[in-house]
């Protein structure tokens, strides 16, 4: 299994990284946000958390409604781009 899938530090940086690699190509903050959400979204409805972290992160993303989830989003591009 991808330690991608199964180490959240390893989540993280796959996801800065991406971050990254969109602001490069010119996509705007707004774009990133409303992808990550689309992400999280999938997610949420297709793949099984294999960590902790990730198990946390559905929880949250399962109680709350579209705006919050989108809130979440973008604290989870937050999280990665200080790093």
């Amino acid at each position: 299994m991808s330690t991608v899938l199964t180490n959240f530090d390893t989540w993280k940086q796959f996801l800065a990284d991406k971050v990254q690699h969109a602001k490069q190509i010119g996509m705007d903050d707004e774009a990133i946000s409303s992808l990550a959400f689309e992400i999280g979204s999938f997610l949420d409805q297709k793949v099984d958390p294999k960590n902790e972290e990730q198990r946390v992160l559905k929880e949250l993303w399962d109680a709350g409604d579209d705006s919050e989830r989108k809130v979440l989003a973008r604290l989870m591009l937050k999280l990665v781009q200080k790093a």
